[in-house]
């Protein structure tokens, strides 16, 4: 029953979007290359695990092409790192294939899309080369799935949108029928200030699995020359909860530099378990080129091991 309306509800959407595509005035087609490379050189100076040296660490090839009547189309490969395979070897995944469609306030996405749990979050912190955002480095929840997102702007202050999709991520196929549901909205009361809350409902793919549940609050300030954000998130699964929340900023010092600071703090239950800071600066090296040394400290509470490491992170993109 689940499967079929979320069939319907896909067959809805591609109807609407077809119809008002025909009706609006066709425009001249426009496309854009999609390139981003993350990489750097790292040195870990713990006792326990000394190493030096350089890393790809991810790279994204695509294209976006826009269509007449607010139709968007999107495809985007991911090449990175597996938890599965050998850190020596890199796996590719499609991290998007997706149709998009906007009408005035209105925006409609289909296919393999970008997530709505942590997106905005991660585009705040600024920084996803350097490092993942809170949720996405604890796993939280997935970046990217398959299946359909709407949002709305109601007024220049308030927005919502909604989600429906499979809950395994981008780098898994279906294997049952759970799906993953959430909903969104974000306030700005004043100019700069942006509030974000978010929960979800990810379903168990068998029988088997347990429901997951997701929440998550943000708030932060963008300024002019400075940013600065914090956020909470807390996820429970079959009676297992995990929480936690992320501190962070970002301060321009000049046109083509800046320095940011971050804190998390992550917790099993009630009781803390991990802690990790990290301190930079970041240069732009032209339009395309970003270079950011940083030094990293992560505390492991349950086993009481720091490690202390050294990176100069690097981005390529147009």
């Amino acid at each position: 029953m689940k499967k079929m309306k979320f069939i319907v509800a896909s067959l809805v959407a591609c109807v609407g979007i077809t119809a008002q595509a025909q009706e609006t005035k066709a425009a001249e087609p426009k496309g854009k290359a999609i390139v981003q490379v993350f990489s750097n050189f790292n040195a870990d100076f713990s006792k326990e695990a000394e190493s030096l040296g350089f890393e790809l660490e991810r790279s994204y090839l695509g294209y976006e092409y826009k269509l007449d009547g607010g139709l968007t189309v999107k495809g985007v490969m991911d090449i990175g790192k597996s938890s599965d395979v050998s850190d020596y070897q890199r796996m590719a995944y499609i991290k998007n294939a997706m149709l998009s469609w906007k009408r005035g306030n209105l925006t409609l996405n289909g296919g393999l899309i970008s997530t709505t749990q942590f997106n905005f979050q991660e585009k705040f912190w600024g920084y996803r080369y350097v490092m993942k955002s809170f949720q996405d480095l604890y796993k939280f929840g997935s970046s990217a799935d398959l299946g359909i997102s709407a949002a709305y702007r109601f007024t220049d202050w308030l927005s919502a949108d909604a989600i429906i999709v499979n809950g395994e991520g981008y780098k898994k196929i279906q294997k049952g029928t759970g799906l993953n549901y959430g909903l969104g909205a974000t306030v700005t009361p004043v100019e700069g200030l942006q509030v974000r809350l978010y929960g979800g409902l990810n379903e168990g793919a068998t029988a088997a699995d347990a429901d997951q549940w997701n929440a998550a609050t943000f708030v932060g300030y963008k300024g002019k020359d400075f940013s600065v954000g914090a956020e909470y998130n807390y996820m429970d699964k079959a009676g297992s909860a995990q929480s936690g929340y992320s501190v962070y900023t970002s301060v321009n010092v000049s046109k083509t530099a800046a320095v940011y600071a971050r804190w998390d703090e992550l917790f099993a239950g009630n009781t803390a378990s991990k802690d990790a800071a990290i301190v930079g600066a970041q240069f732009k090296l032209g339009k395309y080129v970003k270079v950011a040394p940083n030094v990293r400290m992560q505390m492991d509470r349950k086993t009481s091991k720091n490690t202390y490491e050294g990176y100069v992170s690097c981005y390529f993109g147009l």
